[in-house]
């Protein structure tokens, strides 16, 4: 395969980096006066000003000729078409089919997919009617109250997230809560809100042998039987697996277990079956809207010329930073308060997918692949982190998000919210001149010699990129438009990097270890050759739990 840096459209972006490095974003603003509605795109109720990055049209042609010459084309017909483009794992990545609305046939190894997943997807609109509705009553007769998602990872990033930003079309005798930390905190803090009689757990887990999954599962399970009967374990857990026995032996009728694939991948996987909170919460109806918004940015990834396509335009922008700039990390920061669980979750996407150093062809990459993603809210930032996004020494690009409508917000709130972001991206882009600090210095009444000790403080260079994407409102279709984009983004910088974006072979090795740790935390395996660092540690521990004879205690 190929080697992106051997790319005639690298070297040229190369020559363009020597040539532009030092041009200020101010020049060109001042020198273009279409610049801003030039780089500019809309896809539905999604709008992306990228204006605010250090780019001219001569380097966005560049980049989209990185997309062409890497074989984004390609890669995307190949993913759209149920290749198996997973190579390490032999498999397809169809997470787009999930969200396929009509009846055109979708297939992998010459099965249509659409049948199953319509057939899951109806099965599970039946699910949520019955609890929304009260049909479905737990065994003491009483209507669900609560809703209890155990998983991890994808399990529970993506329903978590949409639940709270769509947290408006929520059903109102509905409380959504979610578990995922093996630390027996988060799950007692939950049993201690609700009530089993009311309570609704649902199990996410595709092969129903997670350790942190089970372990939760397990405890909610007990914690349950002591008011009530194997029988009613029926009545109050579903799963959402692929392992019948394990489910049925859990006490869970597989009636109620809600199948996915193995071509759904974790991180991409709200979609499905595991997207089931969400579809409790917000209804069918809503869910098919996220599942359209989805399809609708799909299209556009899928039809639109590279040069205006949304997720190329944005994965191009990413690579310009990560391999030319140098940038290691990047912002996501919301101005809405319903999605401060949006940048946890593309964390996960994006990290995940793209945190790789070996290509596909098993060489070492030897170029810088997947950033670090962060973020907070912005308006928390600004009085946080932002310090150094202004003023410190690292080029850190951020994608400020935001929503044009007010949501019923409290007067006043939403025109100072939307002041804050659009005067952010401002300020990281301009910056503020030595010259300009010392005028306003004077005009506060300073003297010229403290004025002149106090410029250097505040000066801030600017020229730091933004993206700027607005959604008309924050609802089902736009936050299924919103998801895909990122998707698609991350799928595209991939191929340009030559990695498999949809394998994750890095969470394996320490998982493997802790089983053997977890033995001899427990006593039930003799000590282990280690590090003697991590040697050390569990002497520790066993000193601070167990008994003289050995015997540990297991709460």
């Amino acid at each position: 395969m190929s080697h992106p840096t051997d790319l005639p459209a690298w070297q040229q972006l190369a020559q363009d980096y020597r040539e532009t490095c030092r041009t200020h974003m101010r020049d060109w603003f001042a020198q273009d006066p279409q610049r801003a509605e030039r780089y500019w795109l809309d896809v539905g109720g999604i709008h992306l000003d990228f204006a605010k990055n250090r780019i001219n049209d001569t380097i966005l042609r560049h980049l989209t000729e990185l997309a062409e010459q890497s074989g984004v084309p390609e890669q995307r017909a190949a993913m759209f078409g149920g290749e198996k483009i997973n190579t390490t794992e032999q498999r397809a990545a169809l997470h787009t089919a999930l969200r396929r609305r009509g009846d055109a046939p979708v297939c992998t190894d010459g099965e249509n997919v659409m049948p199953k997943i319509h057939a899951v997807l109806a099965k599970m609109g039946r699910f949520a009617h019955a609890v929304r509705s009260g049909q479905w009553l737990g065994h003491t007769g009483q209507v669900i109250t609560d809703v209890v998602n155990i998983g991890i990872g994808g399990s529970d990033l993506g329903p978590l997230m949409m639940c709270s930003a769509l947290k408006p079309y929520g059903h109102p005798r509905l409380n959504m809560h979610f578990v995922s930390n093996v630390d027996g905190m988060q799950l007692a803090g939950v049993l201690a809100k609700v009530h089993p009689a009311t309570t609704l757990f649902v199990i996410a887990s595709k092969t129903f042998t997670t350790q942190e999954t089970l372990t939760n599962a397990k405890t909610a399970r007990e914690w349950f039987l002591r008011g009530a009967g194997e029988a009613d374990i029926a009545k109050h857990f579903v799963a959402v697996s692929t392992n019948h026995e394990a489910v049925a032996a859990f006490g869970i009728d597989t009636a109620h277990m809600f199948e996915f694939w193995d071509w759904v991948g974790g991180r991409y996987s709200l979609w499905s079956a595991i997207g089931l909170p969400i579809m409790l919460y917000l209804g069918e109806d809503n869910f098919v809207k996220m599942l359209e918004g989805a399809q609708l940015m799909d299209e556009h990834f899928a039809c639109a010329p590279l040069a205006r396509n949304m997720p190329v335009v944005l994965a191009m922008l990413g690579i310009w930073y990560i391999n030319f700039y140098g940038a290691s990390t990047h912002l996501i920061a919301p101005y809405d308060q319903l999605l401060h669980r949006f940048p946890k979750f593309i964390q996960q996407l994006d990290m995940e997918s793209n945190g790789k150093q070996t290509r596909k062809d098993g060489t070492l990459a030897g170029y810088a692949t997947g950033p670090i993603v962060w973020g907070e809210t912005g308006i928390n930032g600004q009085h946080a982190f932002f310090q150094l996004l202004h003023q410190g020494t690292h080029l850190t690009p951020a994608d400020l998000i935001v929503s044009l409508d007010k949501q019923g917000n409290l007067p006043g709130h939403h025109e100072i919210l939307l002041s804050n972001v659009f005067a952010q991206a401002e300020a990281f882009m301009r910056g503020k001149t030595a010259a300009e600090a010392r005028a306003e210095l004077l005009a506060q009444g300073m003297d010229e010699a403290a004025a002149d000790a106090l410029v250097p403080h505040k000066v801030f260079s600017g020229n730091r990129p933004t993206n700027m994407i607005l959604l008309d409102k924050i609802d089902p279709l736009n936050m299924g438009s919103l998801v895909a984009l990122y998707e698609h983004k991350v799928f595209v910088q991939g191929v340009v990097w030559g990695i498999n974006s949809f394998d994750q072979w890095g969470v394996e090795l320490g998982k493997q270890l802790a089983g053997t740790v977890l033995a001899e935390l427990n006593g039930t395996l003799a000590a282990q050759p280690h590090d003697a660092s991590t040697m050390r540690l569990i002497r520790l521990y066993r000193r601070a739990n167990c008994e003289t004879d050995g015997t540990c205690h297991l709460f």
